[in-house]
């Protein structure tokens, strides 16, 4: 597993925990840093620190191409797998979007339901159309 991977898998762990225990978004990210343990990496507080700063707009984007899904319905693994590679997608550039998906896909596959990877996969290839048409 690459070290970006890993470190998309310790942000969502951050987010779903923090969802979870209703501390908003990214709250436990400061008490998993001074714990350390696993180690949290810069990449991981990028991404956690991306999502919160930028969760309204990546709501919105979500709930847009979301056909027949409400964000408070989508499982919360998969809500917070969709705003992690949303915000590759639209505020990383040295992530190439397919890889953003690519990855996601891949924790939805491992992670999620069955029906997860495809619905995360064509969510997020409506998002990448969406950039580009606004680019």
């Amino acid at each position: 597993m690459s070290a970006r991977t890993k470190s998309r898998k310790r942000a969502l762990d951050i987010l779903f925990e923090s969802e979870l225990q209703g501390l908003g978004p990214g709250g436990s990210l400061a008490g998993r840093i001074q714990l350390n343990d696993p180690p949290v990496n810069e990449y991981t507080v990028r991404l956690v620190e991306g999502v919160v700063a930028d969760q309204e707009r990546i709501d919105v984007m979500l709930a847009e191409h979301a056909r027949g899904w409400t964000l408070d319905r989508m499982p919360g693994v998969d809500r917070n797998l969709l705003r992690i590679a949303t915000y590759e997608i639209l505020s990383v550039d040295d992530v190439p979007d397919a890889v953003a998906i690519s990855e996601a896909v891949e924790l939805a596959r491992d992670l999620s339901t069955d029906e997860s990877p495809g619905f995360v996969n064509g969510l997020l290839s409506a998002i990448v159309q969406t950039k580009a048409t606004t680019e």
